[in-house]
């Protein structure tokens, strides 16, 4: 991957999709911010296949200010890789990424170069409070990340999202980490290094709606767990253990009571019932062990993490039309 080797201090990574009604609000907040650190930086803008006029404006940003760079994505490959794309071609000694919808505020970032400089290699924002959302959605975030927490042997931060600043030696090791499947609050802890936090209220979306439905929370959910835990593969192992002990006890039972009583015709509802509670387990193990085995198989493929169709602002403009792969 060709790109623009310079002396950018700080990259503002953004991934993008359907937020042209946020597009004008946040470059306002964010270059006033950004005018205040005194750094030469670089904002690299990701437009993760968006059906509204987000890579126009884009575009006409760039064509007016040309710190702000677009990495224009063949299609919608989801916030995940669109990030992961972003991070790539960004070329900072710090990289914070940011969501376009203002609720990680941009002002954060000055809090997040001072701890920076103080020598932390990654300084992350934790959300004391999540306005504008359901107590449904704040419940199942909460239980989210408290299973993630009880199952993951890295620990996760806690109600902390992608907003965070990135020192160059994290990002290098980003860089080499191939997975499809990619869980980036899972990724970000695993590389270690010298952390910590800053706290901030999150406020609610500036204008648009979210693109996150249950639906797609739940799958996100589901491979955050399956990417950094193998607990529910190996806790089918203890219920069919416990199962098996069950079930010699209840047959040693019948033996004895058949010695002492004689042949008893069990009755058809109990035999029901252990059939279809027994099918059922079954079919759930199978369903677990089918989301590890089907990432598996998106992993031996070995397809490109994403394709880029074109990009604005950097060196080899040749990256138009181009795979990118890890």
């Amino acid at each position: 991957m060709l790109i623009e080797k310079n002396d950018v201090e700080l990259s503002v990574v953004i991934p993008m999709y359907n937020e042209e009604l946020n597009i004008d609000y946040l470059f306002e907040r964010l270059l006033c911010v950004l005018a205040r650190l005194k750094m030469k930086y670089e904002i690299v803008c990701v437009n993760d296949g968006s059906k509204d006029n987000t890579l126009k404006y884009l575009v006409e940003y760039h064509q007016c200010n040309p710190t702000i760079k677009v990495v224009n994505l063949s299609r919608n490959f989801g916030k995940e890789i669109a990030l992961t794309a972003g991070i790539d071609y960004a070329t900072g000694a710090a990289v914070v990424p940011i969501d376009a919808d203002l609720q990680d505020p941009p002002e954060l970032i000055e809090e997040l170069i001072a701890k920076w400089r103080e020598g932390y290699d990654v300084v992350y924002a934790t959300r004391l409070s999540r306005q504008g959302e359901t107590w449904l959605k704040r419940f199942t975030a909460n239980a989210f990340y408290q299973i993630i927490a009880r199952l993951s042997p890295i620990p996760i931060p806690c109600n902390t999202g992608d907003f965070r600043l990135l020192d160059r030696r994290v990002v290098n090791v980003l860089k080499q980490m191939p997975e499809q499947n990619r869980f980036m609050k899972g990724l970000f802890a695993w590389v270690g290094f010298k952390q910590t936090s800053i706290l901030f209220e999150r406020p609610q979306r500036y204008k648009g709606t979210t693109k996150w439905n249950y639906w797609r929370l739940w799958n996100f959910a589901i491979g955050g767990i399956t990417s950094f835990s193998f607990i529910p593969l190996k806790v089918w192992s203890y219920i069919g253990l416990a199962f098996s002990l069950f079930s010699f006890l209840y047959a040693s039972f019948m033996i004895i009571r058949t010695f002492l009583f004689g042949i008893v015709v069990p009755g058809y509802a109990s035999l029901m019932v252990v059939v279809l509670f027994l099918g059922g387990v079954q079919l759930l193990s199978l369903g677990i062990i089918g989301e590890y085995l089907g990432r598996v198989y998106e992993e031996v493929k070995g397809r490109p993490l994403y394709v880029v169709r074109e990009c604005y602002g950097f060196v080899s403009e040749s990256l138009n039309h181009t795979f990118v792969s890890k």
